[in-house]
This record gives structure tokens, sequence and C-alpha cells, in this order.
């Protein structure tokens, strides 16, 4: 079991990145809450990680903090969630907003997450709820630097993250992009998805 990487952050277009460990190449699976945290590409990076053995791929998700890699792990564990929708969750809720909706069964505001229907939601809830209390909440958000297009990044990222192209385009569109990073582009975007959604 692969449980933490540290190394030099190579490459970083959501959701995958790229981290060298002494020569070795990790290929990870990242949510948009720790893109925020990243430095550019050829910076030091620490990340916990949850390895997913499948009969034709072993995949490696990465996370800044332990604590997300543990809200990853018991989102797992709900029927019918798997490590894309776990991401999807993670990118477009905050811990402490996951906790929230999760504490107040705010099944709306689950449901507005790409991938997550009404019954997906509600077994969220009945599956977690009574276990908030020791799930672990979220800690300081720090965004990163830019990508050299962050524009289309945060368009690919969006896709990526289970929005229809079209969609992604106009919530990115909507947002000014001048000087902002492409994690800050993504996050607008998000919260304009978040409010559209029904």
């Amino acid at each position: 079991m692969i449980g933490r990487l540290h190394g030099t952050l190579l490459h970083r277009e959501p959701p995958l990145l790229l981290v060298d460990v002494g020569g070795v190449a990790y290929e990870l699976e990242a949510p948009m809450s720790t893109f925020y945290d990243l430095p550019p590409a050829g910076g030091m990076v620490t990340l916990y990680t949850h390895l997913v053995v499948r009969d034709d791929a072993h995949l490696l998700y990465g996370f800044s903090r332990d604590r997300q890699r543990r809200l990853f792990r018991s989102l797992l564990k709900v029927n019918g969630v798997g490590p894309r929708v776990a991401l999807a969750i993670l990118s477009g809720l905050s811990e402490d907003e996951l906790l929230r909706c999760l504490a107040e069964e705010d099944i709306a505001r689950l449901t507005r997450v790409p991938g997550i229907g009404r019954k997906t939601a509600e077994r969220l809830i009945v599956e977690l709820r009574d276990k908030v209390d020791s799930l672990p909440s979220s800690g300081a958000v720090h965004p990163a630097a830019a990508a050299s297009d962050p524009v289309q990044e945060a368009v690919s990222a969006l896709v990526a993250l289970g929005y229809r192209p079209q969609e992604a385009s106009r919530a990115v569109g909507a947002v000014p992009p001048e000087g902002l990073r492409s994690e800050e582009i993504i996050r607008q975007a998000l919260r304009s998805l978040a409010g559209m959604r029904t």
C-alpha cells in the first residue's frame, strides 16, 4: 500500500498530477481541494494517497491533507459511491460544507454535485450522518499558482469532474479571468454551477 508520497511536482492538470519521487514518476488524481494547496510545477509536495486496485488498473489518488483522504475513504464506503464520485464531491464541496450537508440532511445541496442523484444523496446522509462528529473537519485552503492557460485548464477540470462541456464553458466564461489563477476560476465556476443546478 502506498500511503504517502514526497517529491517534485512535475505536472498538474486537474484532476491529474505527476509527482517524481526518487526518479519514479507517480500519476495521481486529486480533488480540487488539493489543487488549491499545490505549489507550481517544480515545487516539492507531500501527498497522502489512497490506492485502488482493479483488474485492469492500479489507481492512485492524492490529497494534501490526511483529513481529505479520510473523508474520501468514508465516502467510498457508501453504496454507489466510487472514486470518481468521491473526487467530485470533494471538489464541489469544501470539507466543512460536506459535513454540514450531512448533519443538516441537505439533499438539495448534495445533488448539485455532478454524479450525485437524489438516491445517492439520501444514501450519503443515511450512512454518514451518524458519523459526522467523527469525520475530519476542513483546514485552511491556500490557492496555488497559475497554469499557462488558466481558462482552458478550468474548463477541462470541470469536464473531468462530470460537467457537460457546454455547461463548463458557460460557467468559466461567466468568471472574469483577468489575473485569476485557474484554481480560483474553477472555484468561482463551481460556486456558480452549484447555484444553477436544482
